[in-house]
């Protein structure tokens, strides 16, 4: 398994080692001793332990986020792509932060089987570029929907670039979040 900060640190980028042979191919999809043994070898604090497992399907297009939950019900996210492939985004929103408003993307897709380490005080989203778009999330903190809040996708404050090309589908919850 291998760790890369992206622009905003906290924010990791991991590939996990894939074996491949005659017969197909092999990778542990997780491991918690390898991920806080590699979390620290980056100055990183160690996330707290994955407490729920979410799986989503979206049609080609499907727009979500961004999303997270409030103190004291605040998630880290473990995110990856098991079917397709997604523009995967997140969002600092982290009051007092030097990092506060700004974001970084990636694609995951099954093929490159990359996940993304999501702290919690950022807001998450993605949109699927292919269609039966398969995403796994692990968190680190139970849903609560007292908690739940979401940040518009095409706030202009913090002006994602969203891939071009693509008619979006926007869930009626997101069209109508507020602004950072």
């Amino acid at each position: 398994m291998k760790l890369t900060p992206t622009a905003i640190p906290e924010v990791v980028l991991i590939e996990p080692t894939v074996f491949k042979d005659e017969r197909g191919w092999f990778m542990e999809s997780f491991n918690e001793k390898r991920f806080q043994t590699e979390m620290q070898r980056l100055g990183l604090p160690a996330p707290p332990p994955f407490v729920q497992d979410n799986h989503s399907c979206s049609h080609q297009g499907v727009l979500r986020g961004l999303h997270y939950q409030r103190a004291p019900h605040a998630q880290g996210k473990l995110v990856r792509v098991v079917k397709g492939a997604a523009f995967d985004v997140a969002a600092d929103i982290r009051a007092g932060s030097s990092t506060f408003g700004q974001w970084i993307a990636t694609t995951l897709t099954s093929t490159n089987r990359y996940m993304l380490w999501i702290p919690e005080g950022f807001a998450h989203g993605f949109v699927a570029l292919e269609p039966d778009t398969h995403f796994l999330y692990k968190t680190t903190g139970y849903y609560a929907k007292e908690a739940e809040a979401t940040i518009r996708w095409d706030d202009p404050s913090l002006a994602i670039q969203w891939p071009v090309g693509i008619v979006f589908t926007v869930g009626q919850k997101d069209q109508q979040a507020s602004l950072l």
